[in-house]
């Protein structure tokens, strides 16, 4: 936590002044903004700094609820302020997110598993998170309107009370048609997949016999093995190699839904935007439910 004033001669750099010695209850305000200062000079974004002093605060909340230090102590915390843009001790802020220009995306299509690339292309036309798309299973499209729907067992927004649906239009009902031939409850994007088709390809492609030794190269009690679906860093993982091997700068899964923001926005205006994505913050989601949802579905059967 924070220690007591530097004696003469020694740092007063907040960096230097946290060694645990602070007694909980004696934890204020100003210890707070010292850790959030010494946090900031890390260099940490500003989301990160407020996320991690949240963390703190909820710490003395549960010290409160099992009766460890006095109520007094939590309410105090709770006083101090989360950083916001400007101001040298808000921290810096995240740099925007910028759309990925398609021809940095199709470019790396011959470099990455067919499973990533459907993935992709349904982040292009959906605008969905990459979480969403990682967690899709046949059971979770409904398949009973025109237009597909998709709602996600776990989103952004869920603690905020509000249901997630993400439409599938034309294009996107034909990228995820094929994928859809499987168990209901199974993943429909899996590694372990893609790392069994590679390797069955590369045999494809030998063209001196496999030695008996090498018909299964594959290592008796590996120590790390392909999942049987991708989470997020995965699939950036796939990403950074496509765009290595494309020779290409890095992009990742989440500009793919400023793609679709983009061009939502341009041809149907940001309320229909905002209605297809799902934005997170509470103000734009009380937003959302004055939009009638059939503009977001109109919308997708054009583009999506």
């Amino acid at each position: 936590m924070v220690r007591p004033p530097p004696k003469s001669g020694t740092s007063s750099s907040p960096s230097a002044r946290f060694d645990g010695s602070t007694a909980p209850a004696d934890f204020g305000p100003l210890a707070l903004k010292a850790v959030r200062q010494a946090t900031i000079e890390l260099g940490i974004c500003r989301k990160e700094v407020n996320k991690r002093i949240r963390h703190i605060v909820r710490m003395f909340r549960w010290a409160v609820e099992n009766e460890l230090v006095a109520p007094t102590v939590h309410a105090a915390l709770k006083a101090v302020r989360g950083g916001s843009p400007g101001g040298g001790d808000r921290g810096p802020g995240v740099r925007p997110v910028r759309p990925v220009p398609d021809a940095a995306v199709d470019a790396i299509r011959p470099y990455a598993s067919r499973q990533v690339w459907a993935m992709i292309e349904l982040q292009r036309l959906t605008g969905m998170r990459p979480g969403e798309v990682c967690q899709i299973r046949p059971c979770d499209v409904d398949r009973g309107e025109r237009t597909w729907t998709y709602t996600p067992d776990s989103h952004n927004t869920e603690h905020h009370g509000k249901v997630r649906r993400i439409y599938f239009g034309p294009r996107a009902r034909e990228v995820l048609l094929p994928w859809l031939l499987r168990d209901s409850t199974a993943f429909l994007f899996s590694p372990a997949e893609a790392v069994a088709e590679r390797l069955a390809a590369m045999r494809a492609r030998r063209k001196s016999p496999v030695q008996p030794s090498q018909l299964d190269r594959s290592k008796a009690d590996p120590a790390r093995s392909p999942r049987d679906r991708y989470d997020v860093s995965a699939y950036n993982r796939a990403i950074d190699y496509a765009c290595r091997k494309a020779g290409l700068p890095k992009w990742h899964p989440h500009q793919l839904r400023h793609n679709a923001a983009t061009l939502l926005r341009k041809e149907f205006g940001l309320e229909t935007a905002r209605a297809v994505l799902g934005h997170g913050s509470t103000a734009e989601t009380e937003i959302y439910a004055e939009i009638d949802p059939h503009e977001a579905v109109a919308a997708m059967e054009r583009i999506g």
